[in-house]
C-alpha cells in the first residue's frame, strides 16, 4: 500500500518550497524594523483575503523581531458554527510544530548542572533500557541516540506507530511494540512521530516525571507561555480554544475548493500518545515568547533557559539532509537561511513557523482546519515582504496556490482497490462463518472477525479502541474495508486476504508495517473479547 502520511508531508512543505527557490535575495541584507512593520501590517489584509479564498474558519499569527513581539493577532472564528472570535490568546493544537518545542525542552536538560547528564548523543537505552528496535545487529540498539530519534534517523519507516495510536494503544504500549516493526537501514531518514516520542519519554522518565510535566516546568512556565501545554486535557479545558475543522465532502477531486465548506471535527483529535511529536497546544502569543527564546540562543529576559550549544545543534541539519533535531533547516525560497516546521492533523489542524536566526525574525501561523497550504503561504508571503524580496510590496508568487498544489497528493486515497470497480464476475466467498474467529499479530495485537447482528455480513475489530470496519466481498477470499481516520485520506480502501489453504491466516494490506507484513495468525480460542454489533461508519455490504 502506498503510504503518504499527512504530517510528514506537511513538515517538509517549507523545505520543498525552498528547493523550488527562485534564486538569491533581491532585497535588503537584513530586514529592518521598517520593512518588518510594513510586512506585518500587510497581514491585516492578506490573511482575511486568503481565509475567504479557502474558507478556513480561524487563523492566528504572531511575529517576533529581535526580542520584541511586533505582531500578534487573530482572525475569524474559533468554531465555524459559533460566534467566538479568534484572538492572539486563542489556543490551537500545534500538531508537528510540537517537535520543535520538544527539541527545545530537550535542550533545557542538556546542561552539566542537570543530572543525569545527557546530550543529543546519549543512548536511549541508557535512559530507557527496555526500548529496542529490530536491528539485525545488537550494537545498533546500544548506539541508538536521542539525537538519532529526534532527527528521524533510527531506521524506523515513515510514521511507524501511528496506526497503533489510531487503534487506541497508549504511548507505552506503542513504544514497546516498535520492536516488531520492519526497519530501514540504521541512519536512514524517515519521519516518525513515535521515534521522536520515545526519546522525549526516555528523558522525562530519567527526570522522574512525565513529558507534559517536564515541558511545563522546563519551558512553558519559565517563558510565561500561560496557555501552552503538552497534555490534551489542558487544551480541552481552555475556554478560549480553537476547534478542529474538516472539509465537508472532502475527496481528492474536491480538495482545494475555493472556498471550501468546513464543519467541526467530531470526535476531536486527541494526540496524547505522541505528545512530544504532536501533542502540544499554544496560542500565537505563547509562540511569540518561544520564538524570541530561540532567536536569542536560549535566553529570555536575560536568563539562559536553554543550553545554547544543544539548541544550535537542534537547528543544524544532519549530514546529507535538511533536518536537525526537530527542526527543518535550509534556505527559504529567496535563499535566506532559515529553520522551520509545519504541523498537520487530517482531523483538523494546520500550523507552521519560520525563523530567520541571522535576522532575529520569526513568524508563527496557526489555523483550525486540516492542511491545505494556508499556514505556510502566509509565513512565506510575510517573509519575502520583510526581506524586501517582493517588488512593489506584491507577493512574488501566489503562495497560497503554490502551497495548496504541493499538498494535493496528501489526499490521494490509499490502497490498491481504492477507486477500482468490483469484478464483473467475482469468485464466490466461502461461507462467512469460516472466516469468523480470533486472529493475532505481535505488533497489532488481537483482531476479531465477527458476524454482524444479522449474520449476513462480517466486521473486523482491532485494537484497544475496538475499531470496527465492515468487510465487503471483492473476489474469492479477498475482502476489503473503507478506511477512515488521521492517517487515511477519504476514499482509502484496505484489502484483506484470507487464506484458503487451512492455515487460518489473514493478511491486511493497510496494517502491514510490521515484520510479518500484516499477517495475522488465527488463534485456536475463538471466544474473543469483541461483541458483534452493527458497523456505524460504513454502509458497504457483502
Amino acid at each position: 500500500m502506498r503510504v503518504l502520511r499527512l504530517s510528514r508531508f506537511a513538515a517538509a512543505v517549507l523545505l520543498a518550497a525552498s528547493i523550488a527557490a527562485c534564486g538569491g535575495s533581491n532585497g535588503a541584507d537584513v530586514p529592518n524594523a521598517s520593512t518588518v512593520r510594513e510586512a506585518a501590517t500587510r497581514l491585516d489584509t492578506l490573511v482575511p483575503q486568503w481565509m475567504e479564498r479557502t474558507g478556513v474558519p480561524g487563523v492566528a499569527v504572531s511575529v517576533v523581531h529581535g526580542d520584541r513581539t511586533v505582531y500578534a493577532k487573530g482572525f475569524g472564528l474559533r468554531r465555524v458554527d459559533g460566534s467566538e472570535a479568534v484572538d492572539a490568546d486563542t489556543v490551537f493544537q500545534l500538531a508537528s510544530v510540537s517537535k520543535s518545542l520538544a527539541a527545545t525542552v530537550m535542550a533545557t536538560q542538556m546542561s552539566q548542572q542537570v543530572r543525569p547528564c545527557v546530550d543529543w548523543d546519549t543512548s536511549i537505552q541508557r535512559l530507557l533500557p527496555s526500548f529496542a528496535l529490530a536491528y539485525p545487529e545488537a550494537q545498533d540498539n546500544a548506539r541508538l541516540s536521542l539525537g538519532d530519534l529526534f532527527a528521524h534517523r533510527s531506521g524506523l519507516p515513515d510514521h511507524a506507530g501511528d496506526q497503533l495510536e489510531d487503534l487506541g494503544y497508549p504511548r507505552g504500549d506503542i513504544l514497546e511494540r516498535l520492536r516488531h516493526v520492519a526497519l530501514n537501514p540504521y541512519g536512514s531518514y524517515a519521519y516518525t512521530n513515535f521515534g521522536l516520542t520515545a526519546a522525549g519519554e526516555a528523558l522525562a522518565l530519567a527526570r522522574g516525571t512525565d513529558w507534559a510535566t517536564l515541558s511545563a516546568q522546563a519551558l512553558y512556565q519559565p517563558l510565561g507561555m500561560a496557555h501552552a501545554s503538552s497534555r490534551y486535557a489542558d487544551f480541552a479545558t481552555q475556554a478560549n480554544r480553537a476547534w478542529g475543522h474538516v472539509q465537508v465532502g472532502l475527496s481528492y477531486d474536491s480538495y482545494g475548493a475555493q472556498p471550501a465548506r468546513y464543519a467541526v471535527q467530531q470526535p476531536p483529535r486527541r494526540p496524547d500518545a505522541q505528545s512530544p511529536a504532536g501533542g502540544a497546544s499554544a496560542s500565537a502569543a505563547d509562540m511569540a515568547r518561544w520564538m524570541a527564546l530561540v532567536l536569542a540562543q536560549g535566553q529570555y529576559l536575560g536568563r539562559q533557559i536553554v543550553h545554547p550549544a544543544a539548541l544550535q545543534a537542534a537547528m543544524t541539519a544532519r549530514p546529507g539532509g535538511a533536518y536537525g533535531y526537530g527542526f527543518n533547516v535550509g534556505p527559504d525560497p529567496h535563499g535566506h537561511p532559515s529553520v522551520s516546521h509545519s504541523g498537520a492533523f487530517l482531523l483538523g489542524a494546520h500550523t507552521a513557523f519560520i525563523l530567520w536566526p541571522q535576522a532575529g525574525l520569526g513568524i508563527t501561523v496557526l489555523t483550525n482546519a486540516q492542511p491545505r497550504g494556508l499556514a505556510e503561504a502566509i509565513a512565506l508571503a510575510f517573509g519575502e515582504q520583510a526581506w524586501g524580496d517582493a517588488a512593489d510590496g506584491a507577493p512574488s508568487t501566489d503562495w497560497l496556490a503554490a502551497m495548496q498544489a504541493k499538498m494535493h497528493e496528501m489526499y490521494r486515497p490509499l490502497g490498491r482497490l481504492a477507486g477500482q470497480p468490483a469484478p464483473a464476475t467475482p469468485a464466490p466467498a466461502q461461507p462467512l462463518a469460516r472466516y469468523v474467529g480470533h486472529y493475532a499479530s505481535a505488533y497489532y495485537g488481537d483482531a476479531q472477525v465477527v458476524l454482524d447482528a444479522s449474520g449476513m455480513a462480517l466486521d473486523l475489530v482491532l485494537g484497544p479502541a475496538q475499531t470496527r470496519y465492515r468487510l465487503w466481498h471483492h473476489d474469492g477470499d479477498l475482502f476489503a474495508f473503507d478506511l477512515q481516520g488521521e492517517n487515511a485520506p477519504p476514499g482509502s480502501v484496505s484489502a484483506v486476504q484470507f487464506s484458503r489453504d487451512g492455515t487460518g491466516r489473514m493478511q491486511i494490506e493497510y496494517y502491514a508495517e510490521d515484520l510479518a507484513h500484516g499477517l495475522f495468525e488465527r488463534v485456536a480460542d475463538d471466544s474473543g473479547p469483541f461483541p458483534a454489533k452493527q458497523h456505524q461508519t460504513s454502509t458497504r455490504s457483502l
